[in-house]
């Protein structure tokens, strides 16, 4: 597509400032399928002045002209849904029907749930003589990551303009080209130039500008702890706004009153989706210590029906993780797991047999782990569960609410007020019940080290917008 190599910056497609380009690999051939341009500072700058001067406009839209839009939107993604997907599967190694009936279809189900927000929202409320309006924060940099590419731009691009913000977004350089037709997407639909702009490149130096770029109000990102932490450092200077969403090491209770073959069975399932790579994986599943045994077994059985293979593979489950990069963390971690004396009940480190090409993991289960390991505490980030025996209720808690993070956590029971009043108890920012069908208006995000500020729901759209309180306005 020709579009890959230039940057769409005020309503047009254009070159970047200079001839710097990177190859997009697809992870299943570890070959170059597509070639990006890397931007720099200046496309940056070039961009958020083009965002500066159509905020004014834009953000005095209408709500009703904000839903018509995006239901063009809708008839247009869903259009290219499978082109979409296709392109998924290639950059980052989304088995294809993971990629249909996950990674585009949540995208769906967002453009659908921003349109009737906006439609109920209250931008503005009476309190006595006050009036309290709810307005546009301003020109927004979006960070978004590679594990679910278009999902994560869509899940930043929807509130901010049904905030009325103007956007500079940059997609990861790992999985950039979903980015691009989106951006082709959103010109069909009709946004006025300037509204959104696309800027590629890699993050020390394109997300640092934007992170740091005076004119820029707010910055979302969402990415590892560690690259949140320098988005935070370098948006510090200029008092911007910054909403993150990071890393993640989900405790999975199984209670003592489960049926264990489903319980265990569904955990590992969950684990495993996208290949690990979500960072709200349950990670670490909590058995009581009388059910241990078996539910080592279980998982082990569970493990070796995840069928691992080619991404272009409709009956594949899992593909290849996204990088070499992310391949050598996951076996360097899977390696230090074994180190620190935890059993592998399946998996462990190299490829499975038969896939020497591509970045393909062997789905990994570690037993015996105690919760201080850094295979229980780090973000492994691929097909790898540990699970964690306790003794009891008040044990699992203590375990689950033992780490750095705080996305999410999981709950499982036969009992449905036990579980919830478990869930009361977790730190995390969504806590999952008897493994619930996904909620596409659910707010998301996390506590402690897993970020700050929430998407989905009306809560995303509260991010991108500014109180001001007239006083006296009767």
């Amino acid at each position: 597509m020709d579009h890959f190599s230039k940057f769409f910056i005020d309503g047009a497609w254009i070159e970047p400032f200079s001839a710097r380009f990177m190859d997009v690999i697809d992870p299943a051939t570890e070959k170059p399928f597509a070639r990006i341009a890397l931007g720099s500072a200046d496309d940056v700058d070039a961009a958020v002045k083009a965002a500066r001067r159509a905020f004014d406009a834009y953000s005095q839209t209408s709500v009703s002209d904000r839903i018509a839009f995006f239901k063009r939107v809708l008839d247009i993604f869903k259009r290219r849904q499978h082109e979409i997907a296709d392109i998924v599967t290639r950059e980052m190694g989304s088995p294809i029907t993971f990629s249909i009936e996950a990674q585009t279809a949540t995208c769906v189900a967002h453009l659908e749930a921003i349109m009737e927000i906006l439609g109920n929202y209250n931008f503005q409320e009476q309190s006595g003589t006050t009036l309290i309006a709810k307005e546009p924060i301003g020109v927004v940099g979006l960070i978004t990551p590679w594990n679910w590419p278009i999902n994560q731009v869509i899940c930043k691009v929807l509130p901010a303009l049904a905030a009325g913000c103007t956007i500079v977004l940059k997609p990861s350089e790992v999985a950039p080209l979903d980015a691009t037709i989106f951006a082709e997407i959103l010109d069909e639909a009709g946004l006025a130039p300037g509204v959104f702009n696309l800027v590629n490149g890699e993050g020390p130096i394109v997300g640092e500008a934007m992170s740091s770029h005076p004119d820029i109000d707010m910055v979302s990102f969402t990415g590892s702890t560690r690259a949140g932490v320098r988005v935070a450092k370098a948006a510090a200077d200029t008092v911007k706004r910054v909403t993150q969403e990071l890393g993640g090491k989900s405790a999975n209770i199984l209670l003592d009153d489960v049926d264990l073959s489903t319980a265990v069975r569904d955990g590992v399932i969950a684990c495993f989706a996208n290949s690990g790579q979500s960072c709200d994986a349950p990670t670490r599943m909590l058995v009581h210590r009388s059910s241990y045994a078996e539910a080592l077994d279980i998982a082990e059985a569970t493990a070796r029906g995840q069928a691992v293979g080619n991404p272009a593979d409709p009956a594949t489950i899992l593909g290849p993780v996204a990088s070499e990069m992310q391949f050598s963390k996951i076996q360097t971690l899977i390696g230090k797991g074994i180190e620190e004396g935890a059993t592998v009940i399946c998996g462990g480190v190299g490829k499975p047999d038969g896939l020497d090409v591509g970045y393909y993991v062997r789905p990994t289960i570690f037993g015996h782990v105690s919760n201080d390991m850094a295979i229980a505490r780090e973000e492994i980030f691929g097909p790898v569960l540990c699970i964690l025996p306790y003794d009891d209720e008040e044990d699992a808690i203590r375990i689950a609410n033992d780490t750095p993070y705080g996305l999410a956590a999981y709950v499982q029971s036969a009992d449905i007020q036990r579980a919830r009043e478990v869930a009361r108890k977790l730190r995390a920012g969504s806590v999952y019940i008897n493994y619930p069908d996904w909620d596409a208006v659910a707010p998301f995000g996390g506590y402690k080290q897993s970020g700050n500020g929430r998407e989905a729901g009306h809560h995303s759209l509260s991010e991108y917008l500014e109180i001001k309180a007239m006083v006296g306005h009767g």
